[in-house]
This record gives C-alpha cells, structure tokens and sequence, in this order.
C-alpha cells in the first residue's frame, strides 16, 4: 500500500518529535491527533492527522484495532528514507524523474507524475491541477528533507 497524504515538509527530527508524543499503549486518533498538535508545533487537528498518516506510513507509528501507537524500536534515518520512497505515493516516479533528467521544477515534476494521478483523484475537484502540483512540492520537498534530492532555488536534483 502507498499513502497519499503528504502533510507540509518539516525536518526528520520534527517526525521524531511527532512520533514520541504518540502512546504506547494505543490511543483513539482523536487523542493522538490532540497529542501532536498539543505538544510540537502543528497548529490543527486536521494537520495533525496528517503527520499522523505520515508517521505510519515510515513506521514510527502504527494503527492497531484499539487505535495508533508509536513504536518502540524507531529506525534510522535511512530506513526512514527508503520508507518514504518506497510507501508515498509518486516518489518514486519523481526520484526516477530527477535521476533521468538530471533537474525538475515543481511544473516539471507534476507533468512527469500527472498521468499517475488516479481518475478518481482528477474528477474529484475541477482543480485537481492545482491540488496535485502542491502535493509534488511536498514530496520534493520531503524528498530534500530525507536527503533523496537537493533544491537549487526552484529547481530540485538528485542527491549527490
């Protein structure tokens, strides 16, 4: 499975930070989302579940029948890495992209990846453009977060 939620890129230190605010014992999501935005710098519920989303898809966090737990045994930062890549949906496309064309901007980024969108996804909203391009920002953006790729102003490259 690849997750699709993409919350605003913050550093791998900030999803540690999140992770750890998380039970042990499982909590309902309302009571984890409450425990990330309560103690880092999430400002919403909503934002919160998003980090909360993300946290499961590297495996700092995982949902249980009882609710979402953190995990005690946390991987480093280049598992986390390969997570990423391998779980969210459209880095490997875009880190494909980056490796065979040396260099993309978000509007390159999103012509490579615009046929991967679901139809679904583009008959949803009649912005879907839009939506998907901020999205890619993201993921580049996580990407040079987990050291997948760099940025150069507004162009991104693979990590060297």
């Amino acid at each position: 499975m690849r997750y699709k939620v993409v919350p605003e890129p913050r550093s791998v230190a900030f999803l540690r930070e999140a992770a750890e605010t998380l039970p042990l014992v499982p909590g309902s999501v309302e009571d984890c989302c409450s425990r990330i935005r309560d103690e880092t710098a999430v400002l919403s519920r909503d934002r919160a579940r998003e980090y909360l989303t993300l946290l499961e898809a590297l495996g700092l966090a995982e949902e249980t029948d009882r609710g979402y737990r953190r995990l005690r045994d946390q991987p480093g930062d280049g598992v986390l890495a390969e997570r990423f890549r391998e779980r969210v949906f459209g880095v490997r496309e875009l880190l494909a992209a980056l490796d065979s064309q040396g260099e993309l901007d978000v509007d390159g980024a999103f012509d490579v990846l615009a046929d991967e969108v679901p139809r679904w996804e583009r008959d949803r909203r009649e912005d879907w453009e839009e939506e998907w391009r901020e999205r890619i920002r993201r993921l580049l953006e996580w990407c040079v977060a987990f050291g997948l790729a760099e940025r150069d102003g507004d162009e991104y490259h693979p990590s060297s």
